[in-house]
C-alpha cells in the first residue's frame, strides 16, 4: 500500500468509524449471532492476490452482528473496558510510527514516554514516589509477572540455581476466594502449583477475612511450607468488595511475605481524592496492577505495574544478549527487563492522548458521574419491594437480585437467569449474571463513556419489566 493510497482509505476509515461512534446506541448491545456466522462470511481459503480494497467497508459492516458494542452507553456488563476517541487516534499514530520498544535505544521516545506517563498516573493515583510503573498489556500478565517476582524474591533466586524443583520447602500463596480469575491462574503459571494456593474466605462485605489469612500462614509455616505472597484486591470482579489493605500489610511484614495489589478496575478511582481510603496501607506494597483501559478511558490494552523495590522485578525477568547492548545501559530504562515480552508497543501515547483530552478533572468528573449512577440505581433499588442489593455499592457496581417470593433458592437462580437473558437478548441493554456465594445475582457496571441519566433510567425501566416475568413453572 503505497502512502497515497493509505491516505484515501484512510480517511474512509476513519469516516466509518466516526459515523459508528455516532450511532451506537441504535445498535443491540450483545452480538447476534449464532456460533460460527461470523466465520461462514469467510472464504476457505486465503487470497491469492492483494490488493483488493473495494468493498473493504461493505464487508468491515458485515461483521457488526458479530460485535458485542463495548462502547455503547447501554453497556454495563463485566467492567467498563472504554476506547475514546483520542486513544482510537494515538493507536494509529503508534502503529504508524511502528516503533519497537526493546532497550532505550531500540527507541528512546517511547521508553521517556512511558517513563513520564507512568509517574503522570502514579501521581493522579496518589501513590508514593517510592513506586515505579511500567505498561502491561493486561492486568493478567502484570499478576503473573508478580508472582514471579515474587517466588524469585521468596528463595534469593531460585531461578539462579536449580529452580522450584531444588526447593526444600513449598511455596504458598494466598488471595480471596473472590479473586479475579487471573490470580489462581498466575500462581498456576508461575509453578507454584495448586495445592500450595490459599482461598481465603470472605466475610459479609466480601472482603477478605483477616483472622483466616494469618491463620492459613501460621498453618503453612508450622507444615513446612514457607508463604511466599499474598494478592489484596481492592475491588473485586464480582462485587467490587475492598480487602482491609493496611492490616494485611502489616500481616505480610510480619512474616516477610510478597504483597501484591490487584486494582485492575478500581485503582482508577484513585484519582478520586475521596475514594483514596481504599488505598490506605498501599506504601507497603510491594507491586501494584492498575487498568487505565478499564474504568479510565485508554483503550486496550494498557495495564499498569507498579513496584517499591524495582530491582527484584529487574532481577528476575532481566536478560542481557550482546547484541542488546548498548553504550547508555548503565544511564537509561531497558523495558525488556521488566516483564516477560522482549518487545513492546507505543502504548503511552494512548495515556498522553487521553489526559490531552479529557485532562485530570474531566476524568474525575466522568467517574463521579458513574459512582452516581451506581448510587442511584442502589436507591431505586433499596425502596422497590422484591429487589434485593447484595454487596456494598462502593464504587460502580451495582449487585442485585429480583426475588418475587415464594420461589426455592433453585427457582429463583433459573428467574435470575431468565430474566437477564431476556434482557441481553432483547439488545435494550447488555449485564452479565455471575454467582455470589453460591447463588446467582446481577452485576449492573457502569462505566462507559457515553452512558448518561436517561440511559440508567431506561436501564433500571427494563430490568424491572423483565424481573416480574415470573414463569409459572419456577
Amino acid at each position: 500500500m503505497s502512502p497515497e493510497e493509505f491516505k484515501r482509505l484512510g480517511y474512509r476509515l476513519i469516516d466509518s468509524i466516526a459515523e459508528y461512534r455516532a450511532n451506537l446506541e441504535a445498535f443491540p448491545v450483545m452480538a447476534q449471532v449464532k456460533p460460527g456466522e461470523v466465520r461462514a462470511l469467510f472464504p476457505a481459503t486465503p487470497p491469492a492476490q492483494g490488493g483488493d480494497w473495494e468493498g473493504l467497508l461493505q464487508d468491515l459492516e458485515a461483521l457488526f452482528p458479530g460485535l458485542t458494542h463495548w462502547q455503547s452507553p447501554n453497556f454495563f456488563a463485566w467492567f467498563p473496558s472504554n476506547a475514546p476517541l483520542s486513544s482510537v487516534l494515538a493507536d494509529l499514530v503508534a502503529t504508524g510510527l511502528g516503533q519497537t520498544g526493546i532497550t532505550w535505544q531500540a527507541s528512546p521516545a517511547l521508553t521517556e514516554v512511558e517513563e513520564v506517563m507512568t509517574d503522570w498516573l502514579r501521581q493522579m493515583f496518589g501513590l508514593p514516589n517510592t513506586f515505579q510503573g511500567v505498561i502491561q498489556d493486561t492486568a493478567s500478565s502484570g499478576t503473573l509477572v508478580a508472582m514471579l517476582t515474587a517466588r524469585e524474591w521468596a528463595t534469593q533466586y531460585a531461578q539462579e540455581r536449580g529452580g522450584l524443583q531444588a526447593e526444600e520447602r513449598p511455596l504458598t500463596v494466598y488471595v480471596s476466594d473472590q479473586a479475579h480469575s487471573s490470580v489462581p491462574k498466575a500462581v498456576l503459571l508461575a509453578g507454584l502449583g495448586r495445592e500450595n494456593l490459599r482461598l481465603i474466605e470472605t466475610d459479609s462485605a466480601h472482603a477478605m477475612r483477616l483472622e483466616m489469612l494469618e491463620a492459613a500462614i501460621q498453618h503453612d509455616i508450622v507444615n513446612g511450607r514457607k508463604p511466599c505472597a499474598v494478592v489484596a484486591t481492592i475491588g473485586t470482579t464480582g462485587t467490587t468488595a475492598i480487602d482491609p489493605l493496611q492490616p494485611i500489610a502489616e500481616v505480610c511484614r510480619k512474616y516477610g511475605i510478597w504483597l501484591h495489589v490487584d486494582a485492575a478496575m478500581a485503582g482508577s478511582a484513585m484519582i478520586l481524592p475521596e475514594c483514596r481510603w481504599m488505598f490506605s496501607g498501599i506504601e507497603q506494597a510491594d507491586s501494584i496492577v492498575i487498568n487505565p483501559h478499564k474504568w479510565l478511558g485508554v483503550a486496550f490494552d494498557c495495564s499498569l505495574y507498579y513496584v517499591r523495590e524495582p530491582a527484584y522485578l529487574v532481577r528476575a525477568m532481566s536478560t542481557n544478549p550482546s547484541y542488546l547492548h548498548s553504550a547508555a545501559d548503565g544511564a537509561v530504562r531497558n523495558y525488556k527487563d521488566w516483564g516477560i515480552p522482549l518487545g513492546r508497543r507505543f502504548r503511552a501515547l494512548k495515556i498522553w492522548f487521553a489526559l490531552r483530552d479529557m485532562g485530570v478533572e474531566g476524568l474525575q468528573a466522568r467517574l463521579r458521574r458513574d459512582l452516581a449512577h451506581a448510587k442511584w440505581l442502589e436507591a431505586q433499588a433499596r425502596k422497590t419491594p422484591g429487589w434485593e442489593v447484595l454487596a456494598p455499592v462502593v464504587l460502580q457496581t451495582v449487585c442485585l437480585r429480583y426475588n418475587p417470593g415464594g420461589l426455592s433458592p433453585e427457582a429463583l437462580d433459573r428467574h435470575t437467569q431468565d430474566w437477564v437473558a431476556r434482557v441481553n437478548q432483547g439488545g435494550r441493554a447488555f449485564l452479565t449474571p455471575a454467582l455470589l456465594k453460591g447463588r446467582w445475582m446481577v452485576r449492573v457496571s457502569f462505566g462507559a463513556e457515553a452512558t448518561e441519566e436517561r440511559h440508567v433510567e431506561a436501564l433500571w425501566a427494563v430490568m424491572q419489566q423483565e424481573a416480574q416475568k415470573v414463569e409459572v413453572d419456577t
